[in-house]
């Protein structure tokens, strides 16, 4: 009885195995996907964009060249890309940051992170989401969308290097909608336009003078 049983378990560990190494997907050329309603570990490629499909759960998922986008109701731990944009679905659950360098994020209704959000050359908008974690950009806009709730500040960085030694076209524009928080100090090492929407609640503001609206939408320039 003792040996049938330990051989059944033998058989059931080995069947088991290929199933869990698939848990983890790795490339150097190609996209990835995370079908909808499956559980993965990490997510990577070097050269290609990764989706992750309507409830899928997934720790990190990272690329080089290419974007990210995750589905409604989704949860990962964090989403990082070099030159490509992120986009998170409704109800998302992003346990810790949210990052790329060329390219845009966007959050939309329902979705927390726990940890930051950041860009370099991008713009970062959030509808209706709740950061833990503090904004940081360089170059791009970012829009604090309509109810969105940020626990930490957000900052945008004075531009450092050979390329940032021309002066750009124009200043990012940085937007606190309508009944949205950043309960952290807003703090600009370079020249933005601030618009804060009047039921909006914000910190400290250094660097810049916020400009007042109170319509659906910030003043178009």
């Amino acid at each position: 009885m003792t040996r049938t049983r330990t051989v059944l378990l033998l058989t059931l560990a080995l069947a088991a195995t290929p199933a869990l190494a698939q848990q983890e997907i790795s490339k150097v050329n190609g996209s990835v996907t995370a079908e909808a309603g499956q559980t993965y570990a990490d997510l990577e490629t070097v050269n290609g964009s990764i989706r992750i499909a309507d409830g899928a759960i997934a720790e990190d998922a990272s690329t080089v060249n290419g974007s990210i986008n995750a589905g409604e109701k989704a949860r990962v731990d964090s989403l990082e890309t070099v030159n490509g944009s992120i986009r998170v679905g409704k109800d998302v659950q992003v346990r810790n940051d949210i990052e790329t360098v060329n390219g845009s994020i966007f959050t939309d209704r329902g979705t927390t992170v726990g940890g930051n959000v950041s860009t370099v050359n991008g713009a970062i908008g959030l509808v209706a989401t709740q950061l833990a974690g503090n904004i940081e950009t360089v170059t791009g806009d970012i829009t604090v969308g309509v109810g969105s709730h940020v626990k930490g500040g957000l900052k945008v960085e004075k531009p450092r290097g050979v390329n940032f030694s021309l002066k750009p076209k124009r200043d990012p524009r940085i937007i606190i909608g309508p009944n949205a928080v950043v309960e952290g100090p807003l703090v600009f090492e370079r020249e933005v336009v601030l618009y804060v929407h009047t039921s909006a609640k914000i910190g400290p503001v250094t660097g810049a003078t916020a400009k007042p609206y109170s319509t659906d939408t910030a003043p178009t320039e």
